[in-house]
């Protein structure tokens, strides 16, 4: 493989997933960590990825409001509209964070009355322009690579909520392993958001269906709704369909 199609390879799988490891890329493309390593230094050299120790970040998911960063924005938008439809006034919300998330935050109508949960600064900045909604931030440790908040003291204050609808993004998602991520501390907080809420909608874009991550947040049978930028009755949404509620 030439070093642009590899390169080419690596923003991808960026992009699709936020963050890439060193040691995973190795194994995929077949060669060795330094060479990977040369390759993310030179794609943070020329300002397309951000290289952090063992691997690199997405500039999107870092700096979602610099336009231009934010990978398969008109998907994103198209799903944070299906999203929406889930949510009636009076209902208490529990939101992650990712760009997706603040696509929706953006897309909440005025008129909707009600109370958001957000572990994502960025997205409780955006619900916070709506009138009608009043906005709780959950606090603890702000991790620089993700933008949300984490640690122990966010798993305790999420035991105690119980929400009518957790709206999620997601690394990967697959019928076999369900909810897949990365990084440990995003899987902790995830879990603890699904175990508080009635009901967990995934929202993610087609790509990252049918794909997995080597840590589980959870089963298939724990999410209620998939929003993605496909037609319902799209092929690749028919075995999910007939185990969740597909839109």
């Amino acid at each position: 493989m030439l070093k642009e199609e590899r390169q080419a390879y690596i923003i991808h799988q960026i992009n699709l997933h936020n963050k890439v490891l060193s040691s995973d890329l190795s194994v995929q493309l077949n060669v060795s960590e330094d060479t990977i390593r040369r390759d993310l230094n030179e794609l943070a050299e020329n300002g397309q990825v951000l290289k952090v120790y063992g691997g690199a970040l997405s500039k999107s998911f870092q700096f979602p409001f610099q336009e231009g960063n934010v990978y398969a924005k008109e998907s994103k938008k198209e799903i944070a509209h299906k999203a929406i439809g889930l949510i009636q006034s009076g209902m208490t919300v529990l939101v992650g964070g990712g760009t997706t998330m603040i696509e929706l935050a953006r897309s909440v109508p005025n008129d909707l009355q009600c109370t958001f949960f957000t572990i994502s600064p960025l997205v409780a900045l955006e619900l916070a322009e709506k009138d009608n909604i009043d906005v709780i931030l959950i606090g603890g440790k702000l991790s620089r690579n993700t933008n949300i908040v984490s640690g122990a003291q966010v798993i305790n204050e999420l035991s105690d909520l119980r929400v009518d609808l957790c709206l999620l993004g997601t690394n990967s998602l697959s019928l076999d392993e369900g909810i897949t991520d990365s990084d440990w501390e995003v899987v902790q907080i995830k879990r603890a958001m699904i175990k508080c809420s009635k009901n967990l909608a995934i929202l993610s874009i087609a790509e990252k269906l049918n794909s997995n991550q080597k840590m589980r947040v959870a089963p298939l049978r724990d999410v209620t709704y998939l929003v993605t930028d496909l037609d319902p009755k799209h092929p690749k949404l028919t075995e999910f369909a007939h185990q969740i509620e597909v839109k």
